[in-house]
C-alpha cells in the first residue's frame, strides 16, 4: 500500500470545538514545531459564546466566518469538504458520560454526538483524528458504550489505528487534577501510530494552584478577574473550612453554627464549598457555580474569578472570553487544558516528522 503524501502545513478543523483549548494547545505545538505545522482551517460550537472566544482569540477576528455557530446535527458536511482537514478533533459533549450525575451514557441526549465525530471521519478521511470525553466513558453503560464507540472509530473512512489513553493532566505539568480519556487516530495508510507521552510530574514536583495563580501574580485590572460578591454568611462558612477540605468534612464537628449547616439528605457532592489546597494541584475546574459548586481561594474567604479559573485550565492571561460572567464560566469549565493539548499535538507532530520522544510504558495506561 503506498503511503499518502503528508501536507505541511496539515489543515485543522474541530467539532465541538467550544472556547478552543484544544485549538490553542494545537496552535502553540505548530509554533514551536520545526518540520510540520497546524494550519486552522475551520471550527464549531453550538455555544455562540465559545465560537466567538474561539475566533477572536485563534483567528484574531471574533467575526471570522471559518468558525460555525451551529448545533453538530444541523451542519452541512459537503459544505466543509474543500479543502478537507487532515486533522480533525472532537471532544464530544460529556454530559451523559460523567461520573456525576444521570450517567445515561449512550442512551442519554449527548451520549449519541461521538457519531458526529465518526460521520466527519467517514465524510472527510482525515489522516488524523484526536477524541476526547470524562474518565467515566470507560464505565459507561458497563463498558459496553466504549467498545462500541471504539469500534466504530476504528472503521471509520479508511480505517484508523487507535491509542486511548486516560490523561492525568497533573502528571503533564496542568496545574488541576483533570482526567480525560484522548483517543489519537492515525489513518491505517500512513503506516503510523500514535505514542502516549511519557508523564513528567508527581507529588515531587506537582505545579501547585498557589504557584498558578501567584507566580506571576494576576493584576486586579486583568480582565475577567472579577469578584463573585459572596454573602457574609458564605463567607463564615469558608472561614470555617480549612484549605482541601469541604463543607461535609466540618459541619459535623458540634461546634459548627447551625445557621451555617447545609441540610441536605441525599447525594453529598464532594465540591461543595470545597477549598484549594494550596500544595497540590486543583481539583477539576466545571462549568458549574451554583449552590456552593464556585471553587473556593485556599486561603481568602471568596470564591476564584474566570481569569484564576482560566489560569488553572493553562489559558494565557491575554486570552479573551466572549460573553457575561456565567457564559466565560461555562467556556472555560468545557476546556481542555491548553498546556495538554499542547503536549498531545507536539507528540502528534514528532510521529509524523519522524522524531524520537519519550513514550508511557503502554502496559500502565
Amino acid at each position: 500500500m503506498q503511503k499518502p503524501k503528508i501536507r505541511n502545513p496539515l489543515k485543522y478543523s474541530e467539532l465541538f470545538c467550544g472556547p478552543g483549548g484544544m485549538g490553542l494547545g494545537a496552535k502553540l505545538a505548530s509554533d514551536e514545531h520545526k518540520k510540520h505545522k497546524i494550519e486552522h482551517l475551520w471550527a464549531t460550537d453550538s455555544d455562540k459564546q465559545a465560537c466567538i472566544t474561539y475566533a477572536r482569540n485563534i483567528c484574531g477576528n471574533e467575526n471570522d466566518e471559518s468558525v460555525i455557530h451551529s448545533y453538530v446535527e444541523e451542519l452541512d458536511y459537503n459544505d466543509l469538504k474543500s479543502p478537507a482537514p487532515d486533522i480533525l478533533s472532537f471532544g464530544f459533549p460529556c454530559n451523559d458520560y460523567s461520573l456525576v450525575g444521570e450517567k445515561k451514557g449512550i442512551n442519554g441526549y449527548f451520549g449519541p454526538l461521538y457519531t458526529f465525530g465518526v460521520k466527519g471521519l467517514n465524510e472527510f478521511n482525515p489522516l488524523i483524528f484526536v477524541a476526547e470525553n470524562v474518565s467515566g466513558i470507560r464505565s459507561s453503560n458497563e463498558g459496553e458504550a466504549f467498545l462500541k464507540i471504539l469500534k466504530e472509530l476504528r472503521q471509520a473512512g479508511k480505517g484508523y489505528e487507535l491509542t486511548t489513553n486516560e490523561f492525568h493532566f497533573e502528571k503533564y505539568g496542568i496545574p488541576q487534577k483533570r482526567h480525560r480519556v484522548v483517543i489519537v487516530g492515525f489513518r491505517k495508510d500512513s503506516g503510523l501510530k500514535f505514542e502516549v507521552p511519557a508523564e513528567t510530574h508527581d507529588k515531587t514536583n506537582w505545579v501547585t494552584v498557589s504557584r498558578a495563580l501567584t507566580n506571576p501574580a494576576i493584576k486586579k485590572n486583568d480582565e475577567h478577574h472579577i469578584f463573585t460578591n459572596n454573602t457574609l454568611k458564605v463567607q463564615e462558612r469558608l472561614s470555617l473550612i480549612p484549605e482541601g477540605k469541604n463543607i461535609w468534612d466540618v459541619q459535623e464537628d458540634e461546634d459548627f453554627p447551625d445557621e451555617l449547616r447545609l441540610n441536605v439528605k441525599k447525594v453529598r457532592l464532594s465540591q461543595i464549598y470545597k477549598r484549594l489546597h494550596s500544595k497540590e494541584p486543583s481539583y477539576t475546574v466545571t462549568g458549574s457555580g451554583g449552590g456552593g459548586t464556585h471553587m473556593y481561594h485556599w486561603k481568602e474567604n471568596r470564591a476564584l474569578t474566570n481569569r484564576e479559573r482560566a489560569r488553572i485550565q493553562t489559558f494565557p492571561d491575554w486570552y479573551s472570553f466572549s460573553g457575561g460572567k456565567e457564559d466565560i464560566r461555562k467556556q472555560i469549565g468545557m476546556a481542555v487544558p491548553v498546556e495538554g493539548a499542547k503536549i498531545i499535538f507536539k507528540a502528534v507532530l514528532d510521529t509524523i516528522s519522524g522524531i524520537k520522544y519519550e513514550c508511557q510504558d503502554p502496559s500502565i495506561r
